[in-house]
């Protein structure tokens, strides 16, 4: 009977000892002592940004009405916008691909009236697109054109007036 009277002490003893926080930062000035939690608020994200890698439309969300012309800014996660002609793995640039679907990893992006290129490393655009329904699809490629493929692509639908 005594070992399981000790049992409910010896389980308290732990959860108190496992609640104390060993990951605050403490500082101390003059008499006063503050203590900030280890882990701060995260930053406000896009919705549509990816959690780990890949691209997106920051101002733009899929079923968006909007009005033509209208500005598209397209961002980047996990790697960085340089101009053409840089070959870098870490790198590449924006193309935005209107009422067609993703380049295939290792193509290169077509450059026509549907297959936008922003070589310069823009992230910013003004469109103009007839009324009604359009998907617009952000492919990233690399410094000669040739598509980062499916992982480097978003794409949404639009409702233009």
């Amino acid at each position: 009977m005594k070992p399981l009277f000790l049992l409910p002490i010896a389980l308290l003893a732990t959860i108190v000892a496992c609640n104390q926080s060993k990951d605050t930062n403490t500082a101390t000035s003059a008499n006063t002592t503050t203590t900030a939690p280890a882990t701060t608020p995260a930053a406000k994200t896009n919705p549509n940004e990816p959690k780990d890698s890949g691209v997106y439309f920051v101002n733009l969300k899929n079923w968006d009405t909007v009005k033509s012309p209208f500005v598209v800014q397209m961002g980047v996660k996990g790697k960085t916008v340089a101009p053409m002609g840089t070959m870098d793995t870490k790198t590449g640039h924006h193309h935005l691909i209107i009422d067609g679907n993703y380049v295939v990893k290792g193509l290169v992006i077509p450059k026509d009236e549907t297959h936008l290129h922003f070589g310069k490393g823009q992230t910013v655009d003004t469109l103009s697109l007839s009324p009604g329904s359009h998907t617009l699809t952000l492919q990233f490629a690399d410094g000669a054109h040739m598509s980062y493929g499916d992982d480097w692509h978003a794409m949404i639908t639009i409702v233009v007036k």
